[in-house]
């Protein structure tokens, strides 16, 4: 179990990003958003293959926003013979790191936004759920077909909301939301508390 010392540097981070201002309130919100992109992928990666288009293939299908879509495509021939692990390394990468940068991305826009509120955690968590319905909405109906566009990637992008399920895709994002929200709120919580105990004093 951790000692007192311990939880007090483990919060410490998190004090210090709440002291920092706006710019803390990025950093931890991005921090956060990496870590319940994660999450959301792993969601994603469960659900192509229990779904039989292959573990790897949302993230080939991430990739191709830069990257041919060659890999998804492999990935998905592979799963429909019978190999639902085939992954192309270089592409995989690539995706992860594109996913977990939107990730990012979203998570310091809800960790400013969380910075001007003071919710309980049911409430939060709530508001985690219902950010990441607007998510859900936001990539599939402007940011994706954006994307798509820009970079002149088609439609495994602008269409990937359809080509991964509608479903799963929002819930993909609600995953994304409440964990998001749980980890922004938990992370300031600890940071409080070592205040709340010397203000007890």
């Amino acid at each position: 179990m951790a000692t007192e010392d311990q939880e007090i540097i483990m919060t410490s981070a998190v004090q210090t990003s709440k002291r920092a201002g706006v710019g803390g309130a990025l950093a931890s919100g991005a921090v956060a958003g990496v870590l319940a992109s994660i999450a959301m992928g792993i969601f994603a990666m469960v659900a192509g293959l229990v779904n039989g288009t292959g573990f790897f293939t949302p993230l080939h299908h991430i990739a191709s926003l830069w990257a041919a879509p060659d890999a998804m495509m492999t990935s998905m021939e592979a799963a429909m013979g019978g190999n639902d692990f085939r992954i192309t390394a270089g592409t995989a990468v690539l995706g992860a790191v594109i996913h977990m940068m939107t990730g990012a991305m979203y998570g310091a826009v809800f960790g400013l936004v969380l910075s001007r509120l003071h919710l309980r955690f049911g409430v939060l968590l709530a508001a985690g759920l219902a950010y990441g319905a607007l998510v859900f909405v936001m990539s599939a109906f402007v940011g994706l077909p954006l994307a798509a566009a820009i970079f002149d990637a088609g439609d495994p992008i602008s269409n990937m909301a359809e080509m991964a399920g509608w479903t799963t895709f929002a819930v993909e994002h609600l995953i994304f939301g409440l964990v998001l929200a749980a980890l922004l709120s938990l992370a300031h919580r600890n940071a409080d508390a070592p205040t709340q105990k010397v203000a007890a004093r």
